[in-house]
């Protein structure tokens, strides 16, 4: 698979407002889904070892070790919204690698931005299609379009670092 571009921008391209703010969102996107329907809901897809994407590697520095995966669709009123995917290296234990393990169908966010020793880095943007995996992936839990917008960023604690990719389904239209 050819190394896909993120960029630290949005592109000009990407006329939508709303969609852009959800890119755009600093916060926590759990809590912004929350506000905005009735029923939330995290849907665990997956978790356990694999290895992470080929794009993943300059991200996160995981490259092609193996690394805990996780997978999950966030729901609101019963549609996914945003289907999201994290790695954490093998290499380093710690914590972040205990509560990740223990989530389970909770959300990540609310874990990275309750505790206060996380750090997060740039967030990245890319725009997929059906040639990248988590477009495939997305599609797998929903009806999409020739192409979603992604947006990555690399969260640290301590010595571990987990790099979130958030993938964003055509019904976060509803959501405000």
């Amino acid at each position: 698979m050819k190394r896909s571009q993120w960029r630290a921008r949005l592109t000009a391209s990407l006329d939508d407002p709303l969609l852009r703010s959800w890119l755009s969102e600093l916060g926590s996107l759990t809590a912004r889904c929350q506000r905005g329907c009735a029923s939330f809901r995290v849907r665990l897809l997956r978790y356990g070892k694999g290895r992470a994407l080929a794009d993943e590697e300059t991200g996160s520095r995981v490259g092609r070790q193996p690394a805990w995966v996780r997978e999950v669709v966030l729901e609101c009123d019963g549609q996914p919204v945003i289907f999201a995917h994290t790695t954490l290296s093998t290499a380093t234990r710690g914590r972040l690698t205990r509560w990740m393990k223990g989530l389970g169908n909770r959300s990540l966010g609310s874990l990275l931005f309750a505790y206060p020793g996380f750090r997060r880095e740039a967030i990245e943007y890319l725009r997929l299609d059906r040639r990248h995996p988590l477009y495939r992936r997305a599609a797998a839990v929903a009806d999409v379009g020739e192409t979603l917008w992604a947006r990555r960023s690399l969260h640290r604690l301590g010595a571990q670092r987990v790099l979130v990719t958030e993938v964003f389904l055509p019904a976060i239209a509803r959501l405000g």
